[in-house]
């Protein structure tokens, strides 16, 4: 078919303080368009659900939510939209703050007649070595004690505890936890479109997907039933004296404006960095381009309840040699060699959608981020080609293929893969980013977690894992020399 300056944190104000000034002389000889509580810098998922929960425990405050673009229209509607507690770490603060956004994502569902198309399929990590299959069955032990829920072994023995298969809808009555395949014929029996090689499946059950634009839509229309307000502008400048956040400039229709302001939120996504910039705040985060394949699977080979799949061995791909060679004339010859685990998909729409979503961050390294992105014609078929060797069916597009379409987004990472919610330093100023490939799923307990910053209300205790001045504490720099697997998927 192929024919990181060093941070010298200052302490930051840890709550809204009184109203700034009715009116702001021009500082850079623009005119003045009033006084904002606070200003939110960015309209995706996070800066959505920060005005979100903001404007819910305190809606006289005055919020502007601030984006160049329309909301949610640079990554968040371009995600997979799916959400997980799976998340083994040497702490389980992952866990807890997935925990939390879950809770609220299900409050959120029940509330409003599951507005969102909230469900709880789960996940399918696969695995056909036995060395990583007691490595996962070690993570879902670990897992289970942060909180995420039990294991339940699967051996296909008559001791084996009772399994509840996965409704295509909803998300009420489910069990939480992992259920362990661990007996390659009860895999065939139960999973028998995978690859009869499996010798492990782990089906985490607090997962699934929902629609991330009906839930966004949702979070900012009623957010701005509160008062909160949307503006169409690019922030070109933070005013900050004395440490302080003071206004902010924006870049609109006929010049520029400020916006007197003590508290500005950092919610800028792929545009973290330059943000914090603009405050001479350098943050730890780099971005990775990940696209997805919309691939219709015209032959339904992918049953239409099926979880989300995730091939967790790293595999080289078969090329013809004619292939070979074209590869290497491309300048593409690392698609030749081992490439790495992760290559995922799930179902798409309904029961009479033909549609696939699939993906695989084979090739996930630091870049800077360019819009539109930049094309890789070579993208659909090296995915279709790794899920092959995980989903056999899926071998009869290798001759043909139907259309696909691509798209994708920046995922924004710290080192260690944690987000970055809570205060900078400079007095006023917050972020909300670093939500690598985890926004949607993270976005309600990320909001919540900074509105209680900005706020002055009580933490839970997993807040000091996400806030910036961890890089300061000895403790974590010394434990990021051995951070592990980060469960980017």
């Amino acid at each position: 078919m192929l024919r990181r300056r060093e941070l010298h944190l200052r302490p930051a104000e840890r709550r809204v303080g009184a109203r700034g000034p009715r009116s702001q002389a021009s500082l850079h000889g623009e005119r003045t368009m009033g006084v904002a509580d606070v200003v939110i810098c960015g309209a995706g998922i996070a800066g959505i659900s920060a005005a979100y929960h903001l404007s819910l425990r305190k809606p006289s405050l005055r919020i502007l939510l601030v984006d160049s673009g329309p909301p949610l229209g640079l990554t968040s509607d371009k995600s997979t939209e799916a959400y997980r507690n799976w998340w083994p770490g040497p702490d389980g603060a992952m866990v807890r703050l997935m925990n939390r956004s879950i809770d609220l994502l299900e409050e959120l569902a029940r509330a409003t007649g599951n507005a969102f198309r909230l469900n709880r399929r789960g996940y399918l990590y696969v695995t056909t070595d036995p060395c990583r299959a007691e490595g996962l069955l070690r993570a879902a032990e670990q897992t289970a004690r942060e909180g995420a829920g039990p294991v339940r072994r699967h051996t296909g023995s008559p001791g084996d505890p009772p399994y509840l298969p996965s409704p295509p809808e909803g998300f009420e009555g489910l069990p939480d936890g992992v259920d362990a395949f661990l007996d390659p014929g009860l895999i065939r029996r139960r999973f028998p479109y995978l690859t009869e090689r499996a010798v492990a499946v782990f089906h985490v059950r607090r997962c699934g997907w929902l629609s991330a634009h009906r839930l966004g839509m949702l979070l900012l229309e009623q957010a701005r039933a509160r008062g909160v307000a949307f503006r169409s502008a690019r922030l070109v400048g933070v005013e900050v004296r004395g440490g302080r956040v003071q206004a902010v400039r924006l870049s609109v229709p006929g010049g520029e404006e400020t916006v007197a302001t003590g508290c500005l939120v950092n919610a800028a996504g792929p545009f973290l960095r330059e943000v914090a910039r603009m405050m001479d705040v350098e943050l730890p985060v780099f971005c990775e381009l990940h696209r997805k394949v919309m691939f219709p699977d015209v032959e339904r080979v992918i049953p239409r309840d099926a979880p989300l799949i995730i091939g967790m061995d790293p595999l080289p791909l078969s090329w013809s040699e004619e292939e070979r060679d074209l590869l290497e004339e491309m300048g593409r010859s690392e698609m030749l060699g081992v490439l790495p685990g992760g290559a995922h998909l799930r179902p798409e729409g309904g029961p009479e959608s033909p549609y696939v979503l699939m993906l695989w961050p084979y090739a996930a390294r630091p870049v800077e981020p360019v819009f539109p992105l930049p094309e890789d014609p070579l993208f659909p078929e090296v995915v279709l080609r790794g899920l092959a060797g995980l989903i056999p069916g899926l071998r009869i597009y290798l001759s043909r293929m139907p259309r696909p379409a691509v798209d994708g987004g920046y995922y924004v990472r710290t080192p260690e893969n944690r987000p970055l919610i809570g205060p900078l330093p400079v007095a006023g100023a917050y972020v909300i980013g670093a939500l690598s490939g985890f926004g949607i799923m993270a976005a309600m307990g990320a909001g919540e977690l900074l509105a209680a910053h900005i706020l002055g209300e009580p933490l839970p205790d997993y807040a000091p894992a996400f806030t910036f001045d961890r890089y300061e504490r000895p403790d974590y720099r010394a434990r990021l020399h051995a951070w592990g697997e980060t469960w980017q998927l």
